[in-house]
């Protein structure tokens, strides 16, 4: 089986040791994904503009992957403040609503207090 390491430049992935995904034959796992622009650096204090970009980030990874949003079958949810997950059940509907993927939300803390949610997928690659 092939593994293929992808890297967002983001620089958690050095200072911890990870990658951003590990593609291995015809699977795609995608780390925890925050809202950070990595072309910037920066991060919105809005909760539903850091889902958004979350889900930008993931993608980008993806189509890195030769994958898709389309073909995530597994999503998980990090969420320091439970309560604003139904907040994020639009955006998240727009990008997953057709997908349907296998899906759970888990609360707790995450490493910069700036964030708000992170989220990871496992996805299909497109052979």
């Amino acid at each position: 089986m092939t593994r293929k390491l992808i890297s967002s430049g983001s620089v958690f992935e050095e200072k911890i040791g990870y990658s951003r995904a590990v593609v291995a034959g015809d699977w795609v796992f995608v780390s925890g994904t925050t809202g950070f622009d990595y072309r910037t650096m920066s991060i919105s204090g809005d909760i539903l503009e850091q889902t958004e970009q979350c889900l930008k980030n993931i993608e980008a990874v993806l189509v890195q992957a030769g994958s898709s949003l389309r073909d995530v079958v597994r999503v998980t949810y990090v969420l320091p403040n439970g309560g604003e997950f139904e907040a994020c059940w639009p955006v998240l509907r727009r990008y997953f609503g057709d997908v349907r993927p296998a899906a759970m939300m888990i609360s707790a803390g995450l490493a910069d207090p700036r964030m708000k949610i992170e989220i990871e997928v496992t996805a299909l690659k497109r052979v």
